[in-house]
């Protein structure tokens, strides 16, 4: 049957799929618009599911505040390719995910994929522009943060980013410096009282590895593992390690300075390149 190209016009509007992917919809389902979106849909599945062992390492990483500052989100949309990750059809989809887990505050990414976003749920969208593109969406990280005053930065490649939370009110250049210093130098904890017991006792292990290789006597290898655990501390928790724009404060001392009471309570970070 022959389809109009207004027809095609109208499907490709309805569902942001290729205009060759719609007439061949219309085609196949004789002109019925449902049926077409259907198919459409069918493809979309049946394309995630053959690329669903494809990893995704690319995309883009977004975090966003509200308006008041006291709550934000860190997303992560990814695809596989840069070429698809700069793609306008995808910016928006991942500017869209983001505005909408903003203003939900999912509480988790199961949670996320249920939300409602451009007419679906966030996991037929994904689906969906997997079927355009021909290359898995996916979403790999999602997190929330509430505190009185939050902070983010997104690097300009849009592979890395950071929210913080502070516990009180803070000029927001000062507050983006230290979400640009977690975002360049990745600290494992606000400081070592929550550094995760986990990341200690590996850290543990690896020197005591590390000291009886060297030949070190047994009795001296708890003694220099603990040195090496606090040198790690110094590089690897936020409030020990040297404040970058400075280079000479550590970043409390930095937060210190600003306000004597000022702390940070939380972060968040993700990059595409770990």
């Amino acid at each position: 049957m022959e389809i109009k190209a207004a027809e095609v016009a109208k499907l490709r509007q309805m569902t942001g799929a290729g205009m060759m992917d719609c007439k061949n919809a219309l085609v196949e389902a004789q002109g019925d618009f449902e049926r077409a979106k259907e198919i459409i849909r069918e493809k979309g599945k049946l394309v995630a599911a053959k690329r669903a062992d494809r990893e995704t390492t690319e995309g883009a990483v977004i975090a966003m505040a509200n308006d008041q500052h006291d709550k934000a989100i860190l997303v992560c949309l990814g695809c596989e390719t840069d070429f698809v990750a700069k793609n306008e059809d995808f910016v928006q989809l991942a500017k869209a995910v983001a505005n909408t887990a903003l203003s939900h505050m999912p509480a988790d990414l199961s949670a996320l994929h249920a939300l409602t976003v451009n007419g679906t749920t966030v996991e037929d969208a994904l689906t969906a522009q997997t079927g355009k593109s021909g290359e898995r969406h996916a979403i790999p990280f999602y997190n929330k943060l509430e505190a009185p005053y939050i902070a983010t930065y997104i690097h300009m490649n849009n592979k890395v980013a950071t929210i913080v939370g502070f516990n009180k009110a803070i000029d927001n250049q000062a507050g983006r410096d230290i979400a640009m210093q977690i975002t360049a130098m990745n600290p494992v904890s606000v400081s070592k009282s929550d550094c995760p017991q986990s990341v200690i006792d590996k850290e543990m292990e690896i020197y005591r590895e590390q000291i009886r290789l060297e030949g070190k006597p047994e009795q001296m290898v708890e003694q220099i593992a603990k040195g090496k655990l606090n040198k790690f501390f110094k590089e690897s928790t936020l409030e020990e390690q040297i404040f970058v724009k400075d280079g000479k404060a550590t970043v409390a001392e930095h937060l210190k300075a600003i306000d004597p009471q000022l702390k940070v309570t939380g972060f968040y970070r993700f990059s595409l390149n770990d």
